[in-house]
């Protein structure tokens, strides 16, 4: 099984394995958590949560997994490779476990529920095993896996978001932040897990969002992801107390001017014009939208539980290119899903040339358990075709990708500052507006946080090079 993520690697917001600490532990903190995250964004941010959660009752977090008292791994299911991924690393705990028997290590998030039994019964890898919805519980269950017992709650919940949580932030920037603003999913897509491991879609009250923000933008952060695992479906209230995805990103930009607003995943069948307008309207709302297709073939795409059609999500296309003069628009594609014929696979090229994305997250199918398409349809495209297939996929987007930065080059783009470049001190690293990862020579003038304006001179095929120019 292959799978291609085609994104800037200076800034690969998945960042798989990494040990989450807080930036300004608690002095009196006697007892120390490890935690590593895998998968999307809300993983990531669901171990602020865990953080927040912990942090009240003596923790602090640790990057060294050998100290710790607790070593929590916040999983991923969508694909299998995170699967085996997490797999390994539980078993590299496992020898440090045998050096220190007080050792307690726990798997939380997506993979629990559908793995609860084998983590703890067969395998014995794990001494507690915590949902995405039950993080409260964490504390009572630690208390229950230090007497011995092993500890579980993997039940979800129509109402949870966490509202009443000020998450800490882990390995932070000081600059970006991400913000949860619904949770769960309703869309059955027939490849997919989320609606079985995060459960139904709910939406957090505006309020709490929209004050999160505000305590974000006084602490100095300048941007913020709204994140949600199909945001432009979040909804609240009635009447004349509705809030639709349109009017809270609208009070998010409101706040102020230069606290820049991201958001992230947009389903083709929600992203409405009035979104699209709001976006326009605003010069902080960042023009850039994560649109997946998924596949380009309409049979595809209605074995894949999509519910729109190439013509539709090509439709959105044209919206955002007739609303959004120069938005950045990003993709998520599969090869070789279930019964794919040749013909079907080069729709999704075709697709490609139509979008023109400017990045894509790339993967051949594999079959997840519990799934409407490994219950009904059958893995029965070869894997050296999956394979070839998703090859082909990836160069035309690293082809399609390079174009997209060379339009930036002779121009003068903003950029928000979030600090230096991962290869000199002597540079500094930020993204334009429509996501583009920018170097650029420090200077003294300006720091991490601040906006400025770099002349783009020339690009590499992820990352634009230039100076800064007069601000």
């Amino acid at each position: 099984m292959m799978d291609f993520k085609l994104v800037d690697k200076e800034h690969d917001e998945a960042r798989q394995g990494e040990a989450l600490v807080i930036e300004n532990n608690n002095a009196i903190s006697t007892k120390k958590l490890y935690i590593e995250s895998y998968g999307c964004q809300m993983n990531f941010a669901d171990s602020e949560i865990v953080a927040s959660i912990l942090s009240e009752t003596g923790y602090a977090t640790t990057n060294n997994y050998q100290e710790a008292d607790v070593v929590f791994i916040n999983t991923c299911s969508i694909r299998d490779n995170a699967e085996q991924r997490v797999r390994n690393r539980l078993s590299q705990f496992g020898i440090e476990k045998k050096k220190n028997p007080g050792l307690v290590i726990g798997v939380l998030g997506c993979m629990a529920e559908r793995l609860k039994a084998k983590f703890l019964e067969e395998e014995k890898l794990v001494d507690v095993v915590v949902g995405p919805d039950a993080y409260r519980d964490l504390p009572q269950l630690l208390a229950d896996a230090g007497e011995g017992n092993k500890a579980v709650n993997v039940l979800l919940s129509r109402e949870e978001t966490y509202a009443d949580i000020n998450p800490v932030r882990l390995n932070s920037n000081g600059i970006t932040a991400f913000i949860s603003i619904m949770r769960g999913c309703d869309n059955m897509c027939s490849f997919c897990v989320v609606p079985f491991t995060r459960g139904r879609e709910r939406s957090r009250d505006p309020h709490s969002i929209i004050k999160e923000a505000e305590l974000l933008f006084e602490q100095g952060y300048r941007e913020v992801t709204l994140l949600g695992q199909n945001v432009d479906s979040y909804k609240w209230g009635e009447g004349e107390d509705h809030v639709n995805f349109a009017g809270l990103l609208e009070k998010t930009a409101l706040i102020h001017p230069d606290l820049r607003v991201r958001f992230s995943t947009s389903h083709p069948k929600d992203i409405t014009d009035e979104v699209l307008y709001t976006i326009a309207k605003y010069e902080n709302i960042c023009n850039y939208i994560h649109l997946p297709v998924q596949s380009g073939n309409n049979r595809i795409l209605e074995l894949m539980n999509r519910t729109y059609t190439r013509e539709w999500y090509m439709n959105r296309i044209d919206a955002i290119r007739r609303i959004i003069p120069g938005c950045a628009i990003s993709s998520d594609i599969i090869a070789g899903f279930c019964s794919e014929t040749e013909e079907e696979h080069q729709d999704t090229l075709s697709m490609m040339d139509y979008a023109r994305y400017n990045f894509a997250y790339t993967f051949s199918y594999s079959e997840r358990p519990g799934t409407l398409a490994a219950r009904k349809l059958k893995d029965d495209v070869p894997e050296e075709v999956k394979s070839r297939r998703l090859a082909e996929i990836f160069k035309k987007q690293q082809e399609d990708s390079h174009k997209c930065l060379l339009e930036f080059v002779g121009k003068s783009v903003k950029v928000l500052i979030e600090g230096y470049s991962k290869k000199s001190d002597k540079e500094y690293r930020g993204r334009n507006d429509q996501n583009a990862m920018v170097v650029f020579p420090i200077s003294d003038k300006v720091k991490p946080g601040d906006y400025v304006y770099v002349n783009i001179e020339k690009c590499t095929s992820a990352t634009l090079i230039g100076t800064i120019v007069n601000n």
